[in-house]
């Protein structure tokens, strides 16, 4: 007889430490986010308190987050990394959020969007890939939109999806050298991860953890950062004018 599949609950129960720090990387996102939101708003000379949610606004997000949740869960494998990576396109609806409304909505659309994914698909990596999505994607995200909120120009848009994507990849490259690949060691030992990436791409060496994170990690991000940053330079321009709802 086979055994039932663990819930989302079990999950989290017998991954309690994984679960600890995902929600404490969560909330330094999140303050990070929104003071990076407030120095903006305030170099801006935005002082007036405005509400974080509006009807419209949380309409919009709600909108965009289901949207970068149908992309998360329909990601794939690319031809130069192992399987257990994959691709996908779910910060194109994230940054254009974060482009309307700043950084601080950027990480809360980052936080629905996984819990959403959570909620429909599970984990099956006890929650280092759903951890991985969402703080590679602030790493992208939260430097691009508060480059944008500074100054709100084609130019400044160009230059903060540049500088979100290089720091991307830089931290990228670092988080997964220093937390993600060595958690992941739970399901798959080292070796294997390094062997894998070995098989998949000449330039890896399978005993250097550093060439698997400079010749796989790293490019894959990079498509990534390249990728959300075309679509979202083509796409918010002719959509701004409805994200940020009714003129008054």
């Amino acid at each position: 007889m086979q055994n039932p599949k663990p819930t989302l609950w079990d999950t989290v129960v017998s991954n309690a430490l994984y679960v600890g720090v995902f929600f404490g990387i969560i909330v330094i996102m999140f303050l990070a986010a929104f003071a990076l939101e407030k120095l903006c708003k305030k170099n801006n000379g935005q002082t007036k308190n405005e509400k974080f949610f509006t009807t419209y606004k949380m309409a919009v997000i709600g909108i965009l987050t289901a949207m970068a949740t149908v992309l998360m869960i329909f990601d794939f494998p690319l031809w130069f990394i192992p399987s257990f990576y994959k691709l996908d396109f779910s910060e194109i609806p994230v940054l254009i959020g974060s482009f309307a409304f700043g950084p601080a909505t950027g990480v809360v659309m980052e936080f629905l969007k996984v819990f959403l994914k959570l909620l429909i698909k599970g984990t099956s990596t006890a929650f280092v890939g759903e951890l991985a999505n969402f703080v590679v994607g602030c790493s992208f995200i939260i430097p691009a939109a508060t480059i944008y909120a500074f100054k709100k120009t084609k130019k400044t848009a160009i230059l903060s999806c540049i500088m979100g994507s290089i720091i991307l990849v830089v931290f990228a490259a670092i988080f997964n050298a220093l937390y993600l690949i060595p958690a992941f060691t739970k399901f798959m030992s080292l070796e294997k991860i390094l062997a894998s990436g070995a098989e998949k791409n000449s330039l890896v060496n399978k005993d250097s953890m550093t060439s698997f994170v400079i010749f796989a990690v790293a490019p894959l991000n990079l498509i990534k950062g390249v990728a959300v940053s075309v679509v979202t330079m083509f796409i918010y321009k002719p959509l701004s004018r409805f994200l940020k709802g009714p003129a008054k």
